[in-house]
């Protein structure tokens, strides 16, 4: 195959990008493209592409105004995969869940695949973005394509470039975010780094698609690991009566050796509770426990059962109990000022407080829901009608809405003003029963 053909067409912004997913990372990624060059985005779900038809984002990065600029003139959503076949580059861009047994879910993975296989022709370049163990790029993306009798090399090109998404981070986005990319040869490396060095800022050549996938996965077992070491330290100083979030503060100011993370009611997003499992996973093929990578995700998980703790103790020092009790949980998303529910600790939280019994009522200033195995809970309109004669208000998330709010009004609405506070959200506690994680006295029973 003439390998010299990509990057004349990448040179010359003749190439066209295909995406496959339109999602958090693939709908940034594919309007990013589309300002240099023709992109097909390829997505199954019909109403989503309906809704970029309109020239719509269901996005909160993406603005409507970038679509509409770019619809039919760069950027062509579609649910037909035979559009495919005119792509150059192929970019998969779906999601990496876990099955219920916490190992991971590769059929996204592999459905793109099986749909790539039915249009592959000589001349394609295939790169894998999804986050996922690594040799997936080898064992399992290469095997479905030379299924089609064509080889990688001699007649396509194979890479895999993680995802760097960061949900409502405008300092840093698409562009200006430094891109890791390894192919399944070097030049496969060579020219997919070209390819997205075209759009990006930074590219990050590494040894082999292993190495890059790798780099995914150890980018977020740190911040997995670092989280969990602050919720454990939380749970530690909430019964030595000492303010967590005063001693990472403190601990900050030094200017060498250490990074801040602070303790929260779990993990969320699509990264950081899923990868260590990945990682887990591929670990014991190799005959090795991962001892404290697997810690760490329990005592993430754990934070939403301690959560339900602090509410059963709050609500005790009212005299009742969470069965009967209305509860607010305000924050649907997985962190603030976004809109974006995936794994949010939200989910789990109002499972457990609607199996306890309770009455439930869920507020969040970015999203009008979020779907539960308890059903779909709606957003009240306003804080007020949300708080209004509630036992107990739980703040999950850290929404900048949350931190300007007057604690006295809260107070003023609730029938019992018991506060559950996840992350450090309110001072001037003295007129409510208030109990925070990593907060000092959160275990002192006044009864």
């Amino acid at each position: 195959m003439a390998l010299n053909k990509f990057n004349t067409i990448i040179e010359d912004c003749s190439a066209c990008v295909g995406i496959m997913g339109l999602g958090y990372v693939g709908l940034p990624l594919a309007i990013e493209f589309s300002k240099k060059f023709d992109v097909i985005g390829y997505d199954v779900n019909q109403s989503a592409i309906d809704q970029l038809m309109s020239g719509k984002s269901y996005i909160q990065d993406v603005p409507d105004s970038i679509v509409a600029s770019k619809l039919n003139k760069s950027f062509y959503p579609t649910t037909n995969h035979e559009k495919l076949a005119k792509c150059d580059f192929i970019i998969i861009c779906v999601p990496t869940p876990l099955t219920l047994e916490n190992e991971p879910n590769l059929a996204y993975v592999k459905s793109a695949c099986e749909t790539i296989v039915k249009t592959l022709r000589k001349g394609q370049f295939i790169i894998l973005e999804s986050t996922t163990y690594p040799g997936t790029t080898e064992d399992v993306v290469l095997p479905i394509l030379e299924s089609t009798g064509l080889k990688v090399i001699d007649d396509f090109c194979l890479a895999y470039s993680p995802e760097r998404i960061d949900p409502g981070n405008a300092n840093y986005t698409v562009s200006n975010t430094a891109k890791v990319v390894g192919g399944i040869t070097e030049e496969c490396t060579e020219i997919a780094s070209k390819l997205y060095g075209s759009i990006i800022e930074q590219i990050v050549p590494v040894q082999d698609a292993r190495t890059a996938e790798a780099v995914k996965i150890v980018e977020n077992i740190f911040r997995n690991v670092n989280i969990a070491l602050v919720n454990e330290l939380a749970l530690i100083f909430e019964r030595m009566d000492i303010d967590t979030w005063e001693v990472i503060d403190a601990a900050a100011t030094k200017p060498y050796g250490f990074m801040p993370f602070y303790p929260g009611p779990g993990i969320g997003g699509h990264c950081i509770p899923l990868d260590p499992f990945y990682m887990s996973y591929k670990a014991k093929k190799f005959g090795l426990i991962p001892r404290f990578i697997e810690t760490s995700g329990e005592i993430n998980n754990f934070m939403r059962i301690h959560t339900i703790n602090l509410v059963e103790k709050g609500l005790k020092q009212v005299d009742k109990k969470i069965y009967g009790s209305t509860v607010a949980v305000m924050g649907l998303a997985y962190k603030k000022d976004i809109a974006d529910t995936r794994e949010s600790p939200a989910k789990k939280i109002i499972e457990e407080l609607v199996n306890l019994g309770a009455k439930v009522r869920v507020y969040d200033p970015y999203t009008s829901e979020i779907k539960t195995n308890a059903g779909v809970f709606i957003s009240e309109n306003t804080i007020e009608d949300t708080l209004n004669e509630v036992d107990c208000a739980i703040f999950v998330t850290d929404h900048s809405k949350f931190r300007v709010m007057n604690l006295q009004e809260i107070v003023d609405v609730m029938k019992h003003p018991v506060v559950i506070d996840c992350k450090n959200l309110f001072s001037n506690t003295d007129k409510l029963v208030y109990f925070g994680i990593g907060k000092a006295c959160s275990f002192v029973d006044n009864k």
